[in-house]
C-alpha cells in the first residue's frame, strides 16, 4: 500500500505547468515546465495540442535559470517571429532580410 501512495504523490508532483505563451507566423505556443525526478524540463509545444514539441531544456535546478531561459526564449521568438528550440534563428531572420 506505501508504494500506491508514493506512486500517486510522484506523478502529482509531474504535471505540466504553463509558464508562457507567445504567438509567432508559424502559430500560437505554449511553453511549459514539467518536474521529472527532482530536475525540471522546459517544452515548447503548439497551443492547440497537435504538432511538434520541442524540448528546451532539461536538467533545471535553479528557479533563476528557468526565469532566465523563459524570458531569453520570448524575446528571440518576439525577435525573429520563429520558434527558437525549432533551429538557429538568427539564419531564419537573415535570410528573411535578403528576401530569400
Amino acid at each position: 500500500m506505501t508504494a500506491l501512495v508514493s506512486a500517486s504523490r510522484r506523478r502529482a508532483g509531474n504535471e505540466r505547468v504553463e509558464l508562457a505563451r507567445y504567438t509567432v507566423s508559424a502559430g500560437a505556443r505554449i511553453i511549459h515546465g514539467q518536474r521529472l525526478l527532482g530536475v525540471v524540463r522546459l517544452v515548447d509545444g503548439p497551443v492547440a495540442g497537435r504538432g511538434r514539441r520541442y524540448i528546451i531544456e532539461r536538467e533545471l535546478t535553479v528557479m533563476a535559470e528557468l526565469e532566465a531561459i523563459v524570458a531569453d526564449y520570448l524575446q528571440q521568438a518576439a525577435t525573429w517571429d520563429a520558434i527558437p528550440a525549432a533551429g538557429p534563428c538568427y539564419l531564419l531572420a537573415e535570410l528573411t532580410e535578403r528576401g530569400q
